[in-house]
């Protein structure tokens, strides 16, 4: 396990849709691992791949100290048209806040990093966080999921933030195979 350098909002990885996992192999367990790690650490809710620039849809999620866990290849679907509204943030646009409405009531399935069927159901906070780090998988960033005025205030407070504009971080090629993992 390894904290990984979080990509930040600017990054082209972050507008990039990700590709469908097929291979659930130690380099995956390895993936899921890092994302953890790295979650923890910064810490947040939840952690797409995507954000680590790894190009494959997987995340991670941990909310409220009692639901933690991973989903890999989620299929988000929703039982009722209830909405919640409530602030939100992202690892990948740091220290910023906005009020953003999502679904109340979720139902992911997809798959554990071993391949095997899951399901994830959440309301509230883990609602949010599956429908933001899935959002992430496709290539979309919260701050498109706020309404007009919020989202003008949130891209001038994004323009002034001190991280605002740093240069993306150096990706180094491994000399060893990397299964397509980046």
């Amino acid at each position: 396990m390894t904290v990984q350098p979080i990509r930040l909002f600017g990054d082209p990885v972050l507008r990039t849709p990700a590709e469908i996992v097929t291979d659930f192999d130690k380099e995956l367990r390895s993936l899921v691992a890092d994302l953890a790690e790295t979650m923890l650490s910064a810490p947040g809710a939840g952690l797409a791949a995507p954000q680590i620039g790894v190009g494959l849809r997987v995340f991670t999620f941990h909310v409220d100290d009692r639901q933690s866990g991973h989903l890999v290849n989620p299929v988000l679907h929703f039982p009722s048209d209830e909405d919640q509204d409530g602030p939100e943030g992202c690892l990948s646009i740091p220290g910023l806040t906005f009020d953003c409405r999502r679904r109340a009531h979720v139902v992911a399935h997809g798959q554990n990093m071993f391949g095997e069927a899951i399901t994830v159901e959440g309301t509230e906070r883990l609602a949010r966080a599956i429908q933001h780090e899935t959002d992430h998988l496709d290539g979309v960033l919260f701050v498109e999921r706020l309404d007009p005025a919020t989202r003008k205030s949130a891209m001038k407070a994004i323009r002034a933030a001190a991280w605002s504009g740093l240069a993306t971080p150096t990706v180094k090629v491994s000399p060893h195979p990397t299964l397509s993992l980046r």
